[in-house]
């Protein structure tokens, strides 16, 4: 992924770019099915799931709650391991990475945005974007300054020093993506990513994720149950009974203003 030269993300330490020369299909699933339990307890979320994702597409995947998004996006970061089927990132099956290769898939080359922001409270909103950059290892100070200039990409350069406790559930969200970005990822991944905010804050919030998408070279996609929302993407992918289907987003955007996937 091409960065601009004043992108914050080319000072965090990455010189090369996790996904390297012109592939198209950054990300793609095949036959992803995961169970959980065994037996008469076990439970089918995902049967056939296959994806495929191209460079600097955003791309939303439009199901109720309970129906597999959250476990369709934590089988792509590798947050969790299918039953069956595979993930490949840069044509490559991420499941024949080691340990150490997985960690570094999971901090360089993907981007993870949560419902619930996941920030710890007690830190400051510039030491929780820096985190990921810690984690791998980069000095505090270059950490921290990288931080600071996502947290300015996000419009919340003045609340840098506030600790997130102390932070509304709006800026919560903007400061979970400047740490979802802060390592220059390839693909974010975004799993209900305005569920927890009112109408006002959910436009706000995947407002800023469109332009961050378009400046950043990103290639994203959003789990949601907001049709409307949804629309806006480049395509929409439906979950129905562990199977991704594509959806029209003309026909999403028909829907009625905050619809519900039914």
């Amino acid at each position: 992924m091409t960065q601009p030269q004043d992108n914050p993300s080319q000072s965090n330490g990455t010189k090369d770019s996790p996904l390297q020369g012109a592939i198209s299909v950054v990300m793609e699933a095949r036959g992803l099915k995961k169970i959980y339990g065994r037996g008469e307890k076990s439970l089918s979320v995902l049967s056939d799931a296959n994806l495929s994702l191209r460079r600097g597409e955003m791309v939303a995947v439009v199901a109720p709650s309970g129906a597999g998004k959250s476990t369709l996006l934590h089988l792509l970061a590798a947050l969790d391991t299918p039953t069956s089927g595979t993930v490949y990132f840069a044509n490559r099956a991420i499941e024949t990475n080691d340990d150490a290769a997985l960690a570094e898939y999971r901090n360089r080359a993907v981007g993870f945005l949560w419902q619930r922001h996941q920030l710890l409270p007690d830190f400051t909103a510039a030491e929780n974007v820096a985190m990921p950059l810690l984690l791998r290892g980069e000095n505090f100070t270059s950490a921290l300054g990288t931080a600071r200039k996502w947290l300015a990409e996000v419009g919340l350069e003045n609340r840098a020093d506030h600790r997130a406790g102390e932070l509304s559930g709006g800026e919560q969200q903007r400061v979970a993506i400047a740490r979802a970005l802060v390592t220059g990822p390839a693909v974010l991944l975004a799993d209900e990513p305005t569920g927890d905010l009112d109408e006002q804050n959910a436009w706000a919030v995947f407002e800023l994720l469109e332009r961050l998408h378009r400046t950043h070279g990103l290639t994203s996609l959003i789990a949601t149950h907001n049709l409307v929302l949804a629309a806006r993407c480049d395509r929409v992918l439906g979950l129905e009974h562990g199977v991704l289907q594509t959806r029209g987003a003309a026909a999403s955007a028909s829907m009625a203003p905050g619809g519900e996937a039914s």
